[in-house]
């Protein structure tokens, strides 16, 4: 739903009733994730996508029924054996998709959703898909880490949803819940989708240099928010980097055991050491392996890398902390210009989120997308 809120919001205000189609679940090579929404207006107007095209026709021809009265539905799309370019996904995927009514009636907590979502506050909501009672299809409960607004029926049912969509909120993900009628853990005839809206993940780019700009750029395309961070204020400048979220002139360990002590780094976070210097790098890479983050990289040579080893052993790493760094950072695409090389970084980051082996498709078999 994040990708089409803005629009969804704005009809929502105005008092109009749009149909909204929502993935909630994915199987082999589906093209959108879980959360992914089309929205259609009563003009006929569509805005987002579920499936970039695959099932679009019959999401529409949904989310019209549910405008004009239809009981929220959740349907099925997958690859026709018959006919792979019918209703379905010629990729050989297959996706869920609710469809509902929102308006003002329906979802009267949008507001809600949406002022936390600009206001990078951490929120769930949990939909029910499929319920005994029919009329309870479609309710909505919002989670956030310390509060909830609405229900879904009953007080038994909220507190077994609640806790698991703060544990999903926590990690960011999003996805489908089975529970017995009343909330039981072991049970079916009761399923809810959860989608976490937590804030986009930080990356952490320590080196004011070129390498730094090209990476900040390709973070920000991947949807992180990217700071960069070096002590030198001549490098660190805004106009060296253009578009990024935070420039900030502090040493690098400096810095990062801040954020860390804020509490404004955790296991999403991707940190990126490009100084080449051992008097700004190793003092960093220090303190963060030995913090639980997603990602940790530094670039060098093979010969520095392992000068960074020795030093990073006398300050008292074991091993296992110093198995998180990725160095020489990146995957081997014989990367050259600052912008290849940060290509070459941003796939690494990438194939490790995923399981991914980083490897030509065309020479392997098997599923193309891989499943954390």
């Amino acid at each position: 739903m994040r990708d089409v809120l803005d629009e969804l919001t704005k009809r929502w205000e105005s008092g109009e009733a749009v149909g909204l189609g929502t993935v909630v679940a994915t199987f082999r090579s589906a093209p959108r994730p879980p959360g992914a929404s089309m929205l259609v207006t009563a003009g006929g107007e569509a805005v987002g996508s579920v499936s970039g095209g695959c099932v679009e026709g019959a999401v529409y021809e949904e989310a019209t029924g549910v405008l004009e009265g239809a009981d929220p539905v959740l349907r099925r799309y997958g690859v026709s054996d018959d006919d792979a370019f019918a209703v379905g996904l010629t990729c050989g995927g297959i996706l869920d998709v609710f469809v509902e009514r929102v308006d003002r009636e329906t979802f009267p907590e949008l507001d809600s959703v949406a002022a936390s979502v600009r206001a990078e506050e951490p929120v769930a909501v949990a939909t029910v898909l499929e319920h005994p009672e029919e009329s309870k299809v479609g309710s909505h409960l919002l989670v956030w880490r310390e509060r909830t607004s609405g229900s879904l029926g009953s007080t038994r049912i909220d507190d077994a949803v609640v806790d698991d969509a703060r544990g999903m909120l926590a990690s960011g993900r999003s996805g489908v819940i089975e529970y017995g009628p009343e909330g039981q853990r072991r049970g079916e005839g009761l399923r809810v989708f959860v989608n976490s809206f937590e804030p986009p993940p930080r990356m952490l780019v320590f080196g004011a240099i070129d390498f730094a700009a090209a990476m900040a750029r390709m973070g920000a395309f991947l949807g992180y928010r990217v700071t960069v961070c070096d002590a030198r204020p001549v490098f660190a400048t805004h106009s060296r980097f253009p578009g990024v979220d935070d420039v900030v002139v502090d040493w690098p360990h400096r810095y990062l055991a801040a954020e860390a002590e804020a509490g404004r780094i955790d296991e999403r976070t991707a940190v990126m050491v490009l100084t080449h210097d051992p008097k700004f790098d190793v003092p960093v890479l220090e303190a963060a392996l030995r913090q639980d983050l997603g990602y940790v990289g530094a670039m060098g040579s093979r010969r520095t890398h392992e000068d960074r080893l020795r030093r990073l052993r006398e300050q008292g790493l074991g091993e296992a902390e110093l198995a998180k760094l990725s160095s020489p950072i990146g995957l081997d695409l014989g990367a050259r210009t600052p912008e290849e090389t940060a290509v070459s970084i941003a796939a690494e980051l990438i194939a490790l989120r995923w399981g991914g082996r980083g490897v030509r498709l065309s020479d392997v078999e098997g599923p193309i997308h891989h499943h954390s």
